[in-house]
């Protein structure tokens, strides 16, 4: 039926009309007031997006160049440790061939004896006290001697040689340090070489070879045998095996003088053993005629000038 109305194109057109004033107008304000400001305000927010955003780049490759800064200086600390350790690496091979240990003509050990000792030493400015021992054991055939070393608060650190008694002096199988815990070198002479138990490299075997305690009592019974081939300015050297290393410990004869021990003057033969590399101890040892050439004064100093100064007090015969 309304196919047929046909007044209708008057009001189509009279409709048309306000559409175009009217419902056009209302359509389209969105877009033509409110979108052209948007792109505007969008714009505006992006640079400010990216200034936020750059400076963070920015400060990134400030800390790039900063990374190898501190590889370098582990680095050097790592190369500096072959640098400390060289000396005791080097001793190794030099040892043996360094200075031969000199004949024994003639040794006179004694019996077994105990002899204690008062103890002032210096640590990193520190001035202590303790008590020292040194034990003496034998039955002609075999030896074994122990240096102690005990302090309040400290505990004691114990040195430990073992092994036989030969034409020539001592011979010793086993030499032990002791502080907490223990490490221990091995005397194999049928190999011909000496093993750590720390695992530092071994050392070779020589005839003589002694250790930080067998050499004090070896050197006292080659002056109590023959003095008289050892005067002033004369050397004594030994291959010297410490807990971890060899190294060829050479004594210089001095004179006599007099220590005032046991609360009575006592005259004693001063042995030196000089550093010879940049971390070696200087070794002072005294050795009285009067006890058969026993030790009664010893001082070990360090490079940092650090030193322990033992001094005898009495002796306990086995």
């Amino acid at each position: 039926v309304t196919r047929h109305i046909e007044p209708a194109p008057a009001v189509e057109t009279a409709a048309a009309a306000p559409p175009k004033a009217v419902k056009i107008a209302k359509t389209t304000p969105n877009n033509q007031s409110n979108q052209p400001l948007a792109p505007k305000k969008s714009a505006q927010a992006a640079p400010e997006i990216i200034a936020a955003v750059s400076p963070p780049p920015e400060p990134q490759p400030e800390p790039l160049p900063a990374v190898p800064a501190p590889q370098e200086p582990a680095e050097s600390a790592i190369s500096s440790v072959p640098n400390a350790t060289t000396p005791t690496v080097a001793a190794l091979p030099a040892g043996p061939s360094a200075v031969p240990a000199k004949p024994v003509t003639a040794i006179r050990l004694p019996g077994s004896v105990r002899l204690e000792y008062k103890v002032v030493g210096l640590s990193k400015n520190l001035t202590y006290k303790a008590n020292a021992e040194l034990d003496w054991a034998t039955d002609g055939t075999n030896y074994n001697a122990m240096m102690k070393v005990s302090a309040f608060l400290i505990g004691s650190r114990s040195l430990t040689s073992v092994g036989k008694i030969t034409d020539s002096g001592l011979a010793p199988s086993r030499f032990a340090d002791k502080f907490r815990s223990e490490v221990a070198a091995h005397f194999l002479r049928d190999e011909g070489k000496i093993i750590f138990s720390a695992n530092s490299p071994d050392a070779t075997w020589v005839e003589g070879v002694q250790d930080r305690v067998s050499v004090f009592l070896q050197l006292a019974g080659m002056l109590a045998a023959r003095p008289q081939d050892f005067p002033a300015g004369s050397s004594i050297s030994f291959l010297t095996v410490g807990p971890r290393a060899a190294d060829t410990w050479t004594f210089v004869v001095d004179t006599e003088e007099t220590l005032d021990l046991m609360g009575a003057p006592m005259a004693a033969l001063k042995l030196t053993h000089k550093p010879r590399k940049e971390f070696d101890q200087k070794v002072e040892i005294w050795f009285a005629p009067s006890l058969g050439y026993l030790p009664v004064r010893s001082r070990i100093t360090q490079q940092s000038g650090d030193f322990i100064d033992q001094q005898l007090t009495e002796v306990v015969k086995g």
